[in-house]
């Protein structure tokens, strides 16, 4: 461990003699180092070339700089110091003034060397105390900075451009992410197969934060590739399904909806691993449940089984796709948004643009949580056949 340097700044020539004496022990094995100074201004041009000085042990009637003056000028140095005043007995008005301009102590004169050991001890203690609190913080700065590149890194992975394909007529569809922490486990995608079909994606990771994420940004990449290689959508969760099954964490899972809209004639083909059931949108009928036999979770289990159904969607048409994040999202009394409320809001959006029904049921949701803290990642997409 270093010496803790400890600055003395005294006019008094024979106290380096006495400290080091009293000290030689402590000074020998290198627990404690002084460094002298005789006033004030020497005692800054020290602390400026040397900044493992801890503790300065300062007196107040000095040449030059005296003590009071030394403690104002000690404001520009930039780095964790604590100052302890030696003083006459009795000088209070002087302490006093040291104390309101920042020192750490004082001592009285004729200085009681166990008591000055005690009051470096104590004073160690507290500036160790602000250095860890400091390293605290830098580590805590550094962790926020990666989480902001993270969450920028997150984001640019998911589609943020809308409309994503303006060329095509047949289709619409918007989506949106919001995590409950920096990076979340939700997910979204959409991405042609061919140029007759579309596929479509969502995901929610069990867990949160940056485990959550990672999880996240390999079980989108991995369906996406598995996607573009045009098989069932069955079969594409059975793949990943084996894939993350053999090289995740046994913790970990996700929760999938993968669809393949044909954009020619509207047939949606579809499998679900573990997820909510999408609702099914129009103005003529309003909003319902679609019905879906919904396999197992993706991941956890090695033999998990997938059914392919299909649904054909007449022109105007929407599927609604989300996340239990926004179903159970909580108000302060703890009360779930609930299947109803989204059934509620998917009913008044139902003639709208599928921005307007995504932006309706989020801000439906922001209402009922207003003043609770988020607690899961908020997904929703949604994906009309316009014919």
């Amino acid at each position: 461990m270093e010496a803790f340097k400890i600055l003395v700044v005294d006019d008094e020539p024979d106290l380096e003699l006495l400290l080091r004496q009293r000290f030689r022990k402590e000074l020998k094995e290198r627990k404690f180092e002084f460094v002298f100074a005789g006033n004030g201004q020497e005692a800054l041009d020290k602390l400026s070339g040397d900044e493992s000085i801890d503790l300065i042990m300062s007196d107040i009637n000095m040449p030059v700089m005296d003590g009071l003056t030394f403690l104002l000028r000690l404001g520009d140095v930039n780095r964790p110091l604590k100052t302890v005043i030696v003083s006459a007995y009795g000088d209070m008005q002087n302490i006093r003034t040291a104390m309101n301009r920042g020192a750490y102590d004082f001592l009285m004169k004729p200085i009681d060397f166990d008591d000055f050991e005690v009051t470096i001890r104590k004073t160690r203690n507290a500036l160790d105390e602000i250095k860890q609190g400091e390293q605290a913080r830098h580590r805590l700065t550094a962790i926020q900075h990666e989480l902001s590149v993270a969450t920028r890194i997150q984001q640019s992975i998911l589609p943020r451009v809308f409309p994503p394909f303006p060329d095509r007529k047949e289709f619409s569809i918007y989506a949106s992410m919001t995590p409950a922490r920096h990076v979340g486990g939700d997910f979204y995608d959409f991405f042609f197969i061919d140029d007759d079909r579309l596929g479509v994606v969502i995901g929610d990771v069990s867990g949160k934060g940056v485990p959550a994420a990672i999880f996240m940004a390999v079980s989108r990449t991995l369906i996406r590739a598995t996607a573009m290689q045009g098989g069932a959508a069955a079969d594409c969760l059975r793949y990943a399904n084996s894939v993350l099954y053999r090289q995740s964490d046994p913790s970990m899972f996700v929760t999938i909806f993968y669809g393949i809209l044909n954009t020619k004639t509207g047939q949606l083909e579809y499998s679900v691993g573990g997820h909510n059931p999408p609702y099914l949108v129009s103005a003529k009928d309003g909003a319902r449940v679609m019905d879906v036999e919904g396999g197992m979770v993706v991941g956890i289990l090695e033999k998990a089984q997938f059914m392919t159904e299909t649904i054909d969607l007449r022109p105007g048409e929407t599927i609604f796709l989300y996340t239990d994040g926004v179903t159970e999202a909580e108000d302060k009394e703890l009360n779930p948004f609930s299947d109803e409320r989204l059934l509620s809001v998917l009913e008044n959006a139902k003639n709208g643009t599928v921005e307007r029904m995504v932006g309706d049921v989020l801000a439906d949701v922001g209402t009922h949580c207003a003043g609770a803290i988020q607690s899961d990642d908020i997904t929703a997409m949604a994906l009309r056949y316009e014919g």
